[in-house]
């Protein structure tokens, strides 16, 4: 039998979330008559949506009033974008992700090797929500004597030394306390560390699957011929999460496997289909950027994938590379862009139902700028490669149900229901573009007036908030250990 106080309560919940009232008198932010698109429900529909506290609290058909109410007439209210592979975390970069409706941003694929110093360096100081990883990369970095760097020279330690069974054990001792820190996944880049084995991707992983924890990397070889090739490097990724249970995400799919990339998405897609718990990611930009000192540039890369050293652009001055060039900005090391896909590639990768959209943003690279708005405005609306309700999914709900199993916090965002976190991207569906060059890869999107963090507004009539610093720590449960 149930009693009368829980009546009362289920209809006292749904006055204050369904109707306007009294109470909707104490919203801080009403937007009106928006398009509301969600993709774990699939309502799309002209909505009032109601916010106090940070937290969605009303969606409705009925007119809300509040402090501050914003018409959306015309435009998209859609989950704030969560973007799982972005390196480039300073305030600047901040500022341009949040101007392409980027509410989460996530460095999963290098990732930290201290945890407690990444996350303490930018709390209270971000217009948008942040999380890492524990690297694989920068924890054997530590172990194997390097100097802290992005990524490891090809020259170094952590590139070309194996370790032994005690640097092993060093390395998975320091991913465990990264993970007992609250990582978010253990980040992986497998190319950059040549020298790691496949027995040592195995251990790393078992620490993972003790935690739940997701293990994103980027693969340990391209091309289609050799012993390492992408098919192996494939391999080796589906059988580390299919023997220790480890959750798996492949990193840029397309920029690794290029134009192997539909047999990539085969094995993967077969994997999944046996219960091997491994998802994928993309960007929509036909090239790719990465350290010049970095193995990826080895002997032999050139004829990997078919690739010249015309190929390889220099961001600083806009020039393809010679060989001449090419040897001269390895010596001095710096991002070089790489041209290495063709269009048909990455549409159809985009569009692949498996695929979720991450940036792998980069200082230099119009993918930093400009990701969510390409997907949006480029491949769903004038390619009709996908839905608008699709790309939203690839760029919000996709990347937040990667992370709940390690992270409950995200089972609030990338949704707008009642009760989520108000996360939010407003955006004209006929306007949004990316507008980001090779040349020019600092320009913000466009068409996209405001976008809200927490309820905050770090986006608003299109103009950049600088004091909104609403951006909260996206972090597992600590741990102590006993």
């Amino acid at each position: 039998m149930i009693h009368p106080i829980q009546v009362f309560a289920v209809l006292a919940l749904a006055l204050s979330t369904l109707a306007p009232g009294a109470a909707a008198q104490g919203y801080d932010v009403v937007l009106h008559h928006g398009r509301v698109m969600d993709p774990e429900s699939g309502l799309d529909a002209v909505r009032d949506v109601g916010i106090v506290g940070g937290v969605i609290r009303a969606i409705t058909e009925q007119s809300l009033s509040g402090k501050t109410v914003i018409d959306a007439t015309g435009l998209v209210i859609a989950p704030g974008f969560i973007d799982l592979h972005q390196h480039s975390q300073l305030p600047e970069d901040y500022r341009l992700k949040a101007m392409d409706g980027v509410t989460t941003v996530a460095e999963l694929e290098v990732g930290t090797a201290d945890v407690d110093a990444w996350y303490k360096v930018r709390e209270g100081k971000t217009p948008i929500n942040f999380a890492v990883s524990v690297g694989h990369i920068q924890c054997r970095m530590v172990v194997m004597g390097d100097k802290p760097e992005f990524l490891p020279a090809a020259n170094s330690g952590a590139a070309l030394k194996p370790a032994t069974e005690a640097q092993l054990a060093e390395v998975c001792k320091l991913i465990e306390h990264g993970l007992d820190r609250g990582a978010v996944a253990v980040g992986f880049g497998l190319q950059y560390t040549p020298a790691a084995s496949q027995w040592e991707t195995v251990e790393v992983f078992r620490v993972a699957a003790k935690y739940q924890a997701p293990c994103h990397l980027h693969m340990r070889a391209k091309g289609e011929s050799g012993p390492q090739n992408v098919y192996s490097a494939t391999l080796e990724i589906i059988a580390a999460s299919a023997l220790t249970g480890a959750p798996a995400q492949v990193c840029h799919v397309q920029s690794t496997a290029m134009r192997a990339t539909p047999r990539v998405l085969e094995l993967i897609a077969a994997a999944r289909a046996r219960g091997v718990d491994i998802s994928v990611e993309c960007y929509p930009y036909t090239a790719g950027m990465t350290d010049i000192k970095s193995a990826i540039f080895n002997p032999g890369w050139d004829t990997v994938g078919d690739m010249t050293f015309h190929d390889l652009q220099w961001p600083a001055t806009g020039e393809r590379l010679t060989a001449e060039t090419f040897a001269r900005y390895r010596q001095t090391g710096g991002l070089v862009i790489i041209h290495a896909n063709s269009e048909e590639v990455i549409r159809d990768v985009v569009a692949n139902p498996m695929t979720m959209i991450a940036s792998d943003g980069l200082r230099g690279h119009p993918r930093h700028a400009g990701t969510s708005a390409r997907v949006i405005g480029h491949y769903a609306r004038e390619l009709k490669a996908i839905t608008l309700m699709q790309a939203i999914d690839k760029l919000a709900l996709m990347p937040a149900k990667r992370l709940e199993a390690r992270v409950p916090a995200m089972k609030n965002k990338g949704r707008v229901r009642v009760g989520a976190d108000a996360d939010l991207a407003i955006f004209d569906p006929n306007t949004i573009i990316d507008r980001a060059t090779y040349t020019q890869a600092d320009l913000p999107s466009a068409g996209i007036p405001h976008v809200l963090v927490a309820g905050a507004f770090v986006v608003r009539d299109g103009e950049f908030q600088t004091k909104a610093l609403p951006g909260r720590p996206v972090r597992a449960p600590l741990r102590e250990k006993p």
